[in-house]
């Protein structure tokens, strides 16, 4: 029984700077297994084959036979084609970051033609001129972004509707509770960019010639490029096999119904790929006997039918394998710079491996959530070596030592495992990733993260209101975040904030105390970016399952055989008022470039609001007052994350200890057998390969065992300035 070849593909649009991991976890997943899996992003191809010279001439050679109909933007852009023709192979290959010579160039301000973007993007900065000065390359960068988006604007606007350049045709699915819309576009001429995600998808499917070919859809973005593709792959090779799978179809076509959907694919899959995947090449390389499938929609006797008679269970994070990259064009992704803030920037700069600590959510019970579902409801750990073994892999495979875990919330515990085995195996990546802001991220911990190179967190605090949290249950207070968050800064850790605003029974008054506690946030530099989401039910949460619990009632769309998920609501505390959302858009951009932080919250709105009950120094008075002491030290481990200690001995009975650290040294005079003591626990606790065996020692045992009087003895040596310069440097307790 041989296995059919299979062809994963991603859809455009997703990031321009790193590939979506869907396909490469089931490639290496499946590749395991003995199959045989090919995989491409056909977005990215697309738009190179776009923003190239060749695809500029055809953009250009369209918009000429137009002319009479063109916009005054389009038409000043047009004037200076040649300018754009001959620039554009140099800006990609500078944003593929392979001629850095041409940052000078671009800086100098006369390389580049400027459109509209150039003119609407800046905000008004003290700093921005000193900046630039010192940050040359990324401010080119940022230029050479502004220079796309004016192109992605042009295009969009005139010979590809569909075209943006983090999605593709969005729209299409927006009404997305029908396919009617869907099957309308793809029937309709291709556009220009179509043309190009179609001839780069071709070229695999002749390299692979592929039994069937695997479309991901995460987002809604995704989803008319796949379904166009697969509507060619139907006209002109009806003989392979089209499945579709990812997020968006996890999320929103649970319910689907409408058989025309499988005119154009063949099979569905929800929930993990993994399973399904592997049941589904058995059944179609099975030609004597009709095997079960797993989680899989197919069409039969005309109707859509549910498929899930497998009795496997899920795969286990032990056995998920190690995600590959292989078939992906790394070195011709894009860096694009929409903002020069640090924090932002992550998402578009740069390759980034992807990885889980955990799969699912450890909370589980914010109430706006799909907790039901199982990308959340399914909580599993990865196994910390397993974990470790991939990132090793990873690196070795790629040559990238940057990481971000994209979990739905990364579990404090598990994080601390992975940084203790990158430590101990002396493992050096860079790594940011999602968590929950709760009170297991300790000063001390957050320190560790940092030494085993966590860079960033993103985290939702979601409304900034202690009565709204209760409400969807997040389990975490405003004045608790304040703690975690200064933890994190103290560190040198980055964070992004998600926010929500028009939650259930949420007030003007009280989303705009939010902004003004978002606004401390930033003022302290604890905070680095932010951003908010209009509140939607989605039928899969807590809230769109018993609406009335929440004081609301739904407006459920008629539902026509394809997507439901997002619902409409009515909500007694009232409508939630357009100017409310881009006031709180506005301000947070301002943020984010350190514009207008002092200035009253109420200034962003355009219409008046209720008196603030929030105090202007909320954040200062809870940062004087100091961060609380973690009572629950009983059972933490001892770590060492500074360097190896020297010990210097003064007369018979003294030593003096030096403790380095990466950033400075510390030094103390203690007598000879309380040095001896502190340099034992300093050893016992350093991160190496035999610690994975011993074991760090705990609070309890080095207090119990304690030489010098025992637990009293030990209580009063851990306030003397020599403890407490160790702890400064860096004996953690974790």
């Amino acid at each position: 029984m041989t296995s059919p070849s299979l062809l994963l593909v991603i859809p455009p649009l997703t990031q321009l700077n790193t590939p979506y991991p869907s396909t490469a976890y089931l490639t290496g997943f499946l590749r395991s297994h003995g199959h045989r899996v090919q995989q491409a992003d056909v977005g990215i191809e697309m738009v190179l084959q776009l923003f190239s010279r060749a695809g500029l001439q055809r953009v250009f050679a369209q918009l000429r036979l137009k002319k009479q109909e063109l916009p005054g933007e389009a038409l000043q852009m047009l004037s200076f084609e040649q300018a754009y023709v001959d620039t554009i192979d140099s800006v990609i290959s500078f944003l593929q970051g392979h001629d850095a010579s041409l940052a000078p160039r671009i800086c100098q301000g006369e390389f580049l033609p400027q459109g509209p973007r150039f003119d609407s993007s800046a905000i008004p900065n003290d700093d921005e001129e000193q900046y630039r000065l010192n940050n040359q390359t990324d401010h080119a960068k940022h230029l050479a972004t502004l220079y796309l988006e004016d192109l992605a604007d042009l295009i969009q606007a005139t010979v590809s509707p569909h075209f943006a350049l983090s999605r593709y045709a969005e729209s299409v699915v927006r009404n997305g509770t029908s396919f009617e819309g869907i099957r309308q576009a793809v029937d309709e001429a291709p556009s220009l960019t179509d043309e190009l995600m179609l001839e780069r998808f071709w070229k695999h499917i002749d390299r692979t010639s592929p039994a069937i070919v695997g479309f991901t859809i995460p987002f809604p973005g995704n989803v008319y490029g796949a379904f166009r593709m697969a509507r060619d792959l139907k006209d002109k090779r009806p003989d392979i096999k089209v499945m579709l799978g990812g997020g968006y179809a996890n999320t929103e076509l649970r319910q689907l119904n409408d058989p025309r959907v499988f005119d154009l694919i063949d099979y569905m899959t929800l929930d993990d790929g993994e399973r399904p995947l592997l049941s589904l090449l058995k059944y179609l390389a099975n030609t004597t006997q009709e095997l079960p499938l797993c989680r899989t929609l197919v069409r039969s006797r005309g109707k859509v039918k549910w498929c899930d008679e497998s009795k496997e269970s899920d795969i286990s994070q032990a056995d998920v394998g190690t995600p590959t990259y292989d078939g992906l064009p790394l070195d011709r992704y894009l860096t694009v710079l929409d903002t020069l803030n640090p924090m932002h920037r992550l998402w578009s700069d740069g390759h980034w491996n992807k990885l889980t600590v955990a799969h699912g959510c450890y909370w589980k019970q914010c109430t706006f959530c799909d907790v039901g579902l199982d990308y959340i409801g399914r909580y599993e750990a990865s196994p910390t070596e397993i974990l470790v073994n991939r990132i090793e892999a990873l690196i070795a495979e790629t040559g990238r030592r940057g990481f971000h875990f994209v979990d739905e919330a990364a579990p404090p515990a598990g994080l601390k495992a992975m940084a203790l085995s990158l430590l101990e195996r002396g493992v050096v990546i860079s790594w940011w990733g999602n968590i929950r802001f709760e009170k297991a991220f300790t000063p001390d911990l957050c320190r560790l993260l940092v030494a085993s190179g966590c860079i960033a967190v993103s985290a939702g605090l979601e409304a900034a209101s202690d009565r709204l949290l209760e409400l969807v249950k997040k389990g975490i207070t405003v004045d608790q975040t304040v703690e975690v968050v200064a933890a994190f800064q103290q560190a040198g850790i980055l964070v992004h904030a998600y926010l929500m605003y028009g939650l259930p029974s949420e007030t003007v008054r009280e989303t705009v105390e939010s902004l003004e506690r978002v606004r401390q946030l930033f003022a302290h530099n604890l905070i680095q970016s932010a951003f908010w989401h209009r509140f939607t039910a989605t039928a899969h949460s807590p809230i769109g399952l018993q609406p009335g619990h929440y004081g609301i009632r739904l407006i459920k769309p008629t539902f026509s055989g394809f997507a439901e998920n997002d619902l409409k609501h009515d909500d007694p505390a009232g409508e939630v008022p357009e100017w409310l959302g881009h006031g709180l858009h506005d301000a947070l951009r301002h943020f984010k470039e350190g514009v207008g932080i002092d200035q009253d919250v109420r200034s962003w709105f355009t219409e008046r609001v209720p008196r603030l009950g929030v105090r202007r120094n909320w954040v200062k008075r809870l940062l004087a007052s100091g961060l609380p002491q973690d009572p629950s030290l009983w059972e933490r481990k001892f770590v060492w994350i500074g360097g190896t200690p020297v010990c210097e001995f003064k007369g018979a009975n003294r030593c003096r200890l030096i403790f380095p650290s990466r950033s400075a040294d510390g030094q103390v005079t203690l007598s000879r057998e309380y040095a001896d003591w502190l340099m034992n626990l300093i050893q016992s606790a350093t991160p190496c390969r035999e610690n994975v065996q011993r074991g760090y020692p705990s609070y309890k045992d080095v207090r119990l065992a304690f030489p010098f009087g025992e637990a009293e003895g030990f209580d009063a040596f851990s306030k003397t300035r020599g403890f407490l310069m160790a702890r400064n440097i860096g004996l953690l307790l974790v």
